[in-house]
């Protein structure tokens, strides 16, 4: 089968203990889907066999290849957990029960049965992070073989990519698979508007072919003048974003960022010797520059983003960074398996707690909500919602829900924080506590150890759950202090 032999050929670095294990995956998943057939009438094992090119073509890690290649024999097939452990290991057993749909619980409805998948989907991550890359490969193969459902079935599946699987790219960084499921998505959800959109962006690359050349060409003499090792990339903006922009009644000469060119570099202080080189050449339009290596966002992306004025009164977007910022820009967390293949696994986990500020609130979400439909509404409002991203003074980035008031903020950053909270600065304005956030505030949050205590009007004021949480414990905790004296 030509996919194995692509999958064998992506592999052949592996160790020849790694290859064997994926190999003897292989064997085990065709052997257990040999009666199957896909709804587009091919054997079953096609599926498998792209979900784990998928992550071979991330450098994942044999045991998560492996997975990738079983991750349906304990949903669709005669396996047990127990039986999948003994064959393999522990570790494979867990990340394939850890994408298996939950069908034997004593649940009242499908509805019922659907929230309680979301949740375990959604929580993998705080488990292990491989079973959501699984989840996401198997989710993008499954994606791009989806005209063979009906087409309720589509719309469907289209709109949970959306809903669940597109955040959750976006939170570990997995911009590449992000990309092509809002595109597959959009097809199948507004396939009128997704050709329309496809077609003008098409006619724009075509435009500006010669624009980006003669672009290439220039800023190609001058790097090499000034001897810097680069490789240039171009990008065209995803077509789902544009029509997300297009849907504000935006026109498409007003995004800015429709082209860019990619310079990649070999160190930090290149890239800002490389800004100043393309600056020389093509005038800044100053709004749109954003440094993204001082100020990464919350998954961890870093680059240097600059909008030029280009020939023909065009605009295009000139992005520079190093060869690791680029793979992060593409894989976010899973670029560990790049660059530290063998201990890769726990490098992504202790990330994930570390920087990556959804954790914490995933976390905590899924610590307190009393049932699977609290911790899906708490998860669509806390986490899956439009996001803002403000400063502390110190300029650390905050992520946070539109909507969201200095109480989140505060809360945010530290229970004592919100506790003690007296006065807000935002842009070296005071504002009241009910300011409605922006992406770009500074804010700046005043304390006293003496003065400072939540007021029952904050839960309302409040926009996430965390801060509301909060406040209300410590209402609680000093109410029942009351009744003690």
């Amino acid at each position: 089968m030509d996919l194995y032999k692509d999958l064998l050929e992506l592999i052949q670095d592996y160790s020849i203990e790694e290859q064997n294990i994926i190999n003897k995956a292989y064997e085990t998943a065709n052997l257990m889907h040999r009666e199957q057939k896909r709804q587009s009438g091919e054997p079953y094992i096609i599926h498998p066999l792209n979900v784990s090119i998928i992550l071979a073509n991330m450098k994942a890690d044999a045991s998560t290849i492996a997975a990738g290649l079983l991750h349906d024999v304990l949903e669709d097939c005669d396996m047990t957990k127990e039986e999948l452990t003994k064959e393999f290991n522990s570790e494979i057993a867990m990340l394939v029960d850890g994408v298996t749909k939950i069908t034997n619980l004593d649940l009242s409805s499908k509805n019922a049965i659907a929230l309680a998948n979301t949740r375990k989907i959604i929580t993998s991550v705080m488990e292990d992070v491989r079973i959501i890359i699984i989840k996401l490969a198997d989710r993008l193969h499954n994606m791009k073989t989806l005209e063979f459902m009906k087409s309720e079935k589509q719309q469907e599946k289209s709109l949970e990519t959306l809903e669940v699987f597109v955040p959750l790219a976006n939170y570990i960084g997995a911009f590449l698979i992000k990309g092509e499921l809002e595109e597959l998505a959009l097809k199948y959800l507004k396939p009128e508007e997704y050709e329309s959109v496809s077609g003008q962006m098409q006619e724009i690359l075509e435009k500006s072919k010669e624009i980006l050349d003669s672009m290439i060409e220039t800023i190609t003499y001058t790097l090499e003048k000034n001897n810097i090792n680069y490789t240039f990339k171009t990008r065209i903006k995803n077509i789902y974003r544009v029509y997300k922009k297009l849907s504000k009644n935006m026109k498409l000469n007003d995004i800015h960022d429709l082209l860019a060119l990619k310079i990649v570099v070999d160190d930090i202080p290149t890239c800002y010797q490389v800004l100043g080189l393309v600056h020389s050449l093509y005038p800044p339009f100053n709004s749109e520059f954003k440094d993204y290596i001082v100020l990464p966002k919350t998954n961890l992306y870093q680059s240097l983003h600059t909008t030029v004025f280009a020939p023909n009164d065009m605009f295009v977007q000139v992005q520079i960074r190093t060869s690791k910022m680029d793979l992060v820009s593409q894989h976010g967390l899973a670029t560990y398996w790049h660059l530290n293949k063998s201990d890769a696994r726990f490098i992504m986990q202790e990330r994930l707690k570390e920087k990556f500020q959804f954790f914490a609130s995933l976390n905590e979400i899924d610590h307190n909500a009393k049932d699977n439909e609290e911790f899906i509404m708490r998860i669509r409002q806390d986490l899956f919602s439009n996001r803002i991203y403000v400063y502390t003074t110190k300029g650390d980035i905050i992520e946070l829900p539109s909507g969201s008031t200095p109480i989140d903020f505060a809360y945010n950053i530290h229970t004592d924080i919100g506790n003690k909270m007296i006065g807000v600065v935002v842009n070296d304005q005071y504002v009241d506590f009910n300011y409605i956030l922006k992406t770009k505030d500074v804010v700046k949050i005043i304390i006293s150890d003496t003065a400072g205590k939540p007021d029952k009007s904050w839960i309302e004021l409040a926009k996430t759950s965390i801060a509301k949480r909060r406040i209300s414990e410590f209402l609680n905790k000093n109410e029942e202090k009351d009744d003690r004296q």
